[in-house]
């Protein structure tokens, strides 16, 4: 058994299941809040890339993890978010403007995708995907006069009127206020009837048509949605590195998150914050295992392209539900103790939709 146990249907649609998990939350939020009075500043900008690449992960899981559709290609609106925040800011728009119009030119990229692939899934939608992400790519590096190729565009600070964001407190504030909002959105969005829709067209796009669901139009919506989703969050990692180039958002960005929401756990927005803080952490970990092996930094490229690789076959192989699904046999481990079965947290066998059929 992988789900939490119900005793009610009023906790499908409560904010908080029930009281313990609401006192839990106020701890969670009460800790984020005191965070800059504890840490430094280097704790608090990982912290701050933990937020951006969480609301990312946000806009992926809700496309891969609750409507099954792959996406090798979410680097290209990360890139449509940074690029046009940096360029909008140079123009002299406001933030409050300028953020939520690079979301949306990225959400316009993705509805410009999602119609010219309607008609694809599985494997060929990730190649489609895979080959979009190429092509902005080499428009960025291609259009100077207006990304500056390959020698990057500055990006300046966030102000508000007459407030700037000048301290890594601020920067930290502002990045997991938008995490929230990011968070409290997806989760009604999935409380909703396109939620319900999503998921039955990722669990059988046959049945979900035969009850009435629209595929490509739905397909459509969630990939816009996540594409707007990633393309706020490259806007606010624009103004986070303060400086962007093509190279920074390259297939190995689209890598990393669908690293994020398999090793967080699909089909969970708790999964797009943990995979968040794996993916944050990991480059950590490698450059120490580098030094070590006493492995070259040439190498370093390939090395972070391996352990990724590696780390989705591992996840897939031995925890296919990621950290969140980890942490819910544990729950469930506590809650059920000692009146347990071995066979309750043996690992479950994934079917392909077509061995489902047979």
């Amino acid at each position: 058994m992988h789900v939490p146990m119900q005793t009610s249907y009023d906790e499908d649609i409560r904010l908080f299941r029930h009281r313990v998990a609401a006192l839990w939350y106020a701890l969670l939020a009460a800790a984020v809040l005191a965070a800059p009075a504890i840490l430094g500043d280097y704790h608090l900008l990982q912290l701050s890339l933990v937020a951006i690449y969480a609301i990312a992960g946000v806009g992926v899981m809700l496309l891969v993890g609750y409507a099954g559709q792959i996406s090798l290609g979410h680097a290209a609106f990360l890139a449509a978010g940074a690029y046009g925040e940096a360029i909008l800011r140079a123009e002299g728009w406001p933030f409050l403007l300028s953020l939520p119009a690079a979301g949306a030119a990225a959400g316009l990229l993705g509805l410009v995708l999602a119609l010219s692939t309607s008609r694809l899934a599985g494997l060929y939608l990730a190649i489609a995907t895979l080959a979009f992400a190429f092509i902005v790519e080499e428009v960025l590096t291609r259009w100077e006069t207006l990304t500056g190729g390959s020698f990057g565009l500055m990006v300046g600070r966030i102000t508000f009127g007459q407030v700037t964001i000048d301290a890594e407190w601020k920067f930290y504030y502002l990045a997991v206020g938008l995490l929230v909002l990011a968070l409290l959105g997806a989760l009604n969005l999935l409380r909703s009837r396109t939620g319900r829709a999503l998921t039955a067209i990722r669990d059988s796009e046959i049945s979900a048509q035969s009850l009435g669901v629209h595929p490509a139009r739905y397909k459509a919506l969630v990939l816009t949605i996540s594409a707007t989703l990633t393309g706020v969050a490259g806007a606010l990692y624009a103004h986070r590195i303060q400086f962007i180039t093509p190279d920074q958002f390259t297939i190995l960005m689209s890598v990393e998150l669908l690293v994020l929401v398999v090793v967080g756990g699909l089909g969970s927005l708790h999964g797009a914050v943990l995979g968040a803080i794996f993916i944050v952490v990991l480059p950590q970990i490698i450059v120490m295992l580098r030094d070590a092996f006493a492995i070259s930094s040439a190498y370093q490229a390939g090395l972070d392209a391996g352990v990724y690789g590696l780390l989705m076959v591992l996840f897939m192989l031995y925890e296919p539900r990621g950290l969140h699904g980890r942490w819910v046999k544990v729950k469930l481990y506590l809650d059920i103790f000692p009146y347990y079965r071995k066979a309750t947290f043996r690992r479950q066998r994934l079917f392909q939709k077509s061995e489902r059929l047979r």
